[in-house]
C-alpha cells in the first residue's frame, strides 16, 4: 500500500484568521539559509526566483529545507511564461508570484499556465512529480486547483490603472504590489516612499480589497510597513535574507573595525 499524503498548506490558507501575514524574501539561493530563515517565526517566506541567483534545482533544494518548519514557502517565478510555471509547479511551489503581469490578458495567462486542460494549458506529469508527490496526494489531477496560490504582481503605471480587472480574473487568488518597478515606471527611479508611489501602493490596496482578494506589498522601511497593514494590507514582506547580512555585516565592521565610520553610507533599503 503506497503511502497517501496531502501537500502542506497552501499561502491563501494563512488568511482565515484575518491577521496580517509578515515574511521575507529569500535571495540568496542557499538552502542553508533558508532553513535558518525557515525557524525564526515569520508566517512566509518568498524564494525569489525572479531576482536571486537561482534555478529549478536550488529552488527545489530550498523548498526541501523549508518544508519541515511553519511558514508556506511562496515562490516568485522568473517571468510569466507557460513552461517555466509548469517546472515550478512540478517541483512542488505550489504557491506562486508571477511578475510583471500589467493587465488581464496576461493574469488569464498566468492562471491558464496554472491549471490542466480543459481550463488551462499545464502539462500532466504528476506521476513524475514532487507535486503530487509521485502520485501519492490522492486524486492530484481533480485536487491540483486546491493545493495551488497563484497571485501576480502590479508594479507599473500600467498594471494600477488595470488592477481592478486583474484582481477581478477568475484563477487569481491576490495580488503582490512593487512599489520599486512601480516607482521606475512613475519616474521616480529608487523613491519607493515617494508620496505619489505611496498612493499607488494605497490604491492598489483598496481596489483588491474591494475585489474580495488577498493583496499584498513588499516594505522594508517599518514605518511604511505598518501604514500599509493599517491600510489593509494582508501580506507585507518586511526583509531579504541578503538585506539582514548586508545591514548586520556592515554594523559590525562599524563598532569594531578601524576607520568604519569614514565608509561610504549604506545604500537605500529596496
Amino acid at each position: 500500500m503506497p503511502f497517501r499524503i496531502d501537500p502542506p498548506r497552501s499561502f491563501k490558507d494563512l488568511f482565515e484568521g484575518g491577521c496580517t501575514a509578515a515574511g521575507m524574501f529569500l535571495n540568496s539561493g542557499d538552502a542553508g539559509v533558508a532553513e535558518i530563515c525557515a525557524g525564526s517565526g515569520l508566517d512566509y517566506l518568498l524564494i525569489d526566483g525572479e531576482h536571486g541567483p537561482m534555478g529549478l534545482e536550488s529552488v527545489l533544494d530550498q523548498l526541501r529545507a523549508i518544508a519541515g518548519y511553519p511558514p508556506v514557502a511562496l515562490v516568485r517565478v522568473p517571468a510569466n511564461d507557460p513552461v517555466v510555471i509548469k517546472q515550478f509547479l512540478d517541483i512542488g511551489a505550489q504557491s506562486l508570484i508571477v511578475p510583471m503581469v500589467h493587465n488581464a490578458d496576461q493574469a488569464r495567462q498566468a492562471v491558464e499556465a496554472t491549471q490542466y486542460p480543459p481550463e488551462g494549458v499545464r502539462g500532466v506529469g504528476a506521476a513524475l512529480a514532487r507535486s503530487a508527490r509521485w502520485n501519492r496526494v490522492p486524486d492530484y489531477l481533480a485536487r491540483a486547483n486546491d493545493f495551488i496560490s497563484l497571485l501576480v504582481q502590479v508594479e507599473s503605471v500600467e498594471a494600477v490603472a488595470n488592477t481592478a480587472a486583474i484582481a477581478a480574473t477568475e484563477g487569481i487568488d491576490g495580488i503582490f504590489i512593487g512599489p520599486a518597478d512601480m516607482a521606475a515606471t512613475m519616474g521616480l527611479l529608487g523613491q519607493q516612499d515617494h508620496p505619489e508611489v505611496v498612493e499607488s501602493v494605497m490604491r492598489v490596496i483598496r481596489t483588491v480589497k474591494a475585489q474580495g482578494k488577498i493583496v499584498g506589498v513588499n516594505a522594508f522601511q517599518e514605518p511604511q510597513a505598518r501604514a500599509y497593514a493599517e491600510a489593509g494590507a494582508d501580506f507585507i514582506n518586511v526583509g531579504a535574507d541578503v538585506a539582514l547580512l548586508a545591514r548586520g555585516s556592515e554594523a559590525l565592521a562599524a563598532k569594531y573595525c578601524r576607520g568604519a565610520a569614514k565608509g561610504t553610507p549604506a545604500p537605500a533599503s529596496y
